[in-house]
């Protein structure tokens, strides 16, 4: 295959993703069907099972490859240790796991209707060791690097901190989601201003004697 082969190959299988998304989100997972994701996109269910096995194929990497920017920023956390403050670098998580939850939390809800794709989708997460829980794996790492620079109290326990900035990201956005509200920007950043002020008052360093 041709560098240029492969160029329009790799688009096309973003064409699907994207289309696959929009459909999705209007008229919901379970309604969804290879022939509604092909007319979005333009395109020949033939063309869709070249790049994808199934339906349920599909769905698992569109759910893998378009809601990453929460694992982004999570990688990212190492190199802000001990960099600006706590609170900005915790701050930048929750504006970015909100909007992030709000994609994701949909994609979810929808697998539990599911069994078959949800079941592969955990089996998906198993062997690659990714999932919900890493990101409260990679926040506790972070609470225990600034708990060693003296920069969050040593009396703190990193997981049920961890448990504490993204616990209330997945609540806002369920509450929002059942209540039929839209995403608020302003809300949002009122949100985090007031949780992270809330919460750095449970993390402060340790007073000196």
């Amino acid at each position: 295959m041709t560098t240029r082969a492969r160029g329009a190959g790799a688009e096309t299988r973003e064409q699907i993703l994207d289309a696959a998304v929009c459909v999705m989100h209007n008229i919901g997972l379970a309604r969804t069907t290879t022939k509604e994701i092909a007319h979005a996109a333009g395109l020949s269910e033939a063309a869709l099972y070249r790049h994808f096995t199934d339906k349920a194929d599909l769905f698992l990497c569109m759910i893998g490859e378009r809601v990453p920017q929460l694992v982004t920023a999570l990688h990212d956390l190492p190199s802000r240790v001990g960099r600006r403050t706590v609170r900005g670098n915790l701050d930048e998580i929750v504006r970015v796991a909100l909007p992030f939850y709000e994609q994701a939390l949909p994609v979810a809800a929808a697998l539990f209707a599911e069994p078959e794709l949800l079941a592969r989708h955990q089996e998906r997460l198993r062997s690659k060791n990714v999932g919900p829980h890493r990101a409260i794996e990679h926040l506790a790492a972070y609470v225990r690097a600034e708990q060693r620079l003296g920069r969050i109290g040593r009396r703190v326990d990193p997981e049920a901190a961890a448990w504490l900035v993204l616990g209330p990201c997945i609540g806002r956005t369920l509450m929002r989601r059942f209540m039929g509200e839209s995403a608020d920007p302003e809300a949002d950043d009122r949100f985090s201003k007031t949780l992270l002020h809330t919460l750095m008052l449970s993390l402060a360093p340790d007073r000196r004697a």
